[in-house]
């Protein structure tokens, strides 16, 4: 029997070396390009059905919910995914969250406050385009925080998300790795597009410069932070298409492990069909 996708995927035990992590790589894909976005239409309506159930289930107490987590260099992907997996289910049930460089109210709380209230309500899928690790990882990069106050950080997650696990928050991890030459060929496709340069800024290119500080600091937080409770899983990112099928997939076993129930109505349907069925007619408008 093969083996899940959240099994594939899952971040190595310790020492992580991203550099033998292949970003072309397209692990359980279902096929070639155009196979692979046709079962991703497929798993985008089993996804909605299922985050339909999660959010009946919470309208009669349910707490659970989930929130996914979306990490990587620039141009590796998170609105990509964003747009067409998340994209699937109902805004109703949906919340998302962009983590930008901190306002100056954030500043003066600890680093976890601003993230502790984007936290979704039950029944909700919330969705951290970038997250509660910008800060060991920009922090540790650009030498923000000091070391000591980095090595605190670290633990500190990983209290946080076990108290999410605990309010039966369930988090879907992941790092959209993607290979330096990739990066580039967005980078000059947004400067090529007119439609797209907004989305780029001179300092795009100076976190290009670090990009080994870069990877040794994700090695470091899937070693310190991927858990039993919350693992990482990291999601090869140089193909979009599979990239795109392969969050999606691990959300979709997420919420099909979790079996969101939709709750038994608390009336007699038949004695409300029959007060349909035999009610007076009704005046015109």
């Amino acid at each position: 029997m093969a083996s899940s996708l959240r099994t594939e995927l899952r971040a190595p035990a310790p020492p992580v070396a991203l550099a033998d992590r292949d970003p072309r790589a397209t692990p359980q894909a279902p096929g070639d390009k155009e196979r692979t976005r046709e079962q991703l239409a497929v798993d985008g309506r089993r996804l909605a059905d299922l985050q339909e159930r999660l959010y009946a289930e919470a309208a009669v107490g349910g707490r659970r919910r989930v929130v996914v987590v979306l990490q990587g260099m620039d141009t590796s992907g998170k609105g990509g995914v964003i747009e067409h997996v998340v994209g699937a289910v109902s805004p109703q049930g949906l919340s998302i969250t962009s983590f930008t460089a901190p306002t100056p109210e954030e500043l003066r709380h600890s680093f976890l406050w601003r993230v502790r209230r984007a936290v979704p309500r039950p029944g909700r899928i919330g969705v951290f385009d970038r997250s509660h690790y910008e800060d060991v990882l920009i922090g540790r990069v650009r030498e923000l925080a000091t070391p000591a106050v980095i090595e605190r950080r670290y633990r500190e997650i990983v209290r946080f998300e076990e108290q999410l696990a605990a309010d039966d928050v369930t988090l879907v991890k992941c790092f959209l790795h993607i290979s330096p030459w990739e990066q580039k060929e967005r980078l000059l496709a947004r400067l090529d597009d007119s439609a797209k340069r907004w989305k780029l800024s001179p300092g795009d290119l100076d976190d290009r410069a670090l990009w080994p500080a870069y990877q040794r600091a994700y090695e470091t937080v899937l070693e310190r932070t991927s858990t039993d409770g919350a693992p990482w899983y990291v999601v090869p990112s140089d193909r979009k298409w599979y990239r795109n099928w392969a969050v999606g997939r691990l959300l979709l076993e997420t919420l099909t492990d979790l079996a969101p129930r939709l709750p038994e109505p608390a009336y007699d349907v038949e004695a409300q069909r029959d007060r349909l069925i035999d009610e007076a007619p009704l005046p015109a408008w």
